[in-house]
């Protein structure tokens, strides 16, 4: 199986993450629900999911951009994009999944409406938060909107990963650290909404073309 160099941490049980968001289905449904109502996601629109994972959300953007538009998941693990391309084949979904890294978005600049990435920046160093959103920002239209689910605090690793996925650890640093990381890219317009007690919603722009 091709694998991919990438300084983010990558998950290679792709079968297990799986199972593991499948039997809490209802919660990530609905916080998947409210970052696709911020990203409005309207007919014939291009969408890039970063980090997509099993590509659900993948397959839900597909459905709001419908067959005139355009919907790419990227991951750097080469088990989720196999899993990924599976399950949206028994689906019959029009997503589509490419093996590539946040710092290395294999596409032209200005190629994408809305990027979104879900429970996937807290995996990334802090150098390669910062590239990786100067790669988001480069691959957006002008104006184009970023949507990013995330912890609200910080989720750090293992069991404290694990205890953040079920709201235990309280707090907004995580929020305001990425928020600002976000402005820093040169996004504008960033808004950080709470979605449920224990994660956030984070919407930016992509600045209007000067020429």
């Amino acid at each position: 199986m091709t694998t991919l160099n990438t300084e983010g941490r990558t998950l290679r049980w792709a079968r297990l993450y799986d199972l593991g968001t499948t039997l809490m289905g209802r919660p990530i449904r609905a916080l998947q629900g409210r970052l696709l109502e911020q990203a409005a996601i309207a007919p014939e629109e291009r969408v890039l999911d970063v980090g997509c994972g099993p590509g659900r959300l993948t397959q839900e953007a597909a459905r709001a951009a419908g067959p005139g538009g355009e919907t790419l998941g990227i991951d750097a693990s080469p088990e989720m994009i196999a899993l990924a391309r599976r399950k949206a084949a028994r689906a019959g979904s029009l997503a589509t999944f490419r093996l590539a890294a946040i710092e290395a978005i294999p596409t032209p600049d200005s190629r994408f409406d809305v990027a979104l990435a879900s429970l996937m920046l807290h995996h990334l160093p802090e150098d390669l938060q910062r590239r990786g959103l100067a790669e988001i920002l480069r691959v957006l239209k002008p104006e184009g909107r970023f949507v990013a689910l995330e912890f609200s605090a910080m989720p750090g690793h293992g069991l404290g990963h694990l205890l953040a996925m079920f709201g235990l650890p309280r707090g907004t640093e995580h929020a305001e650290h990425l928020r600002r990381r976000v402005e820093e890219a040169g996004f504008i317009r960033v808004e950080v909404a709470p979605a449920g007690r224990a994660f956030f919603v984070l919407r930016a722009r992509k600045r209007k073309s000067i020429h």
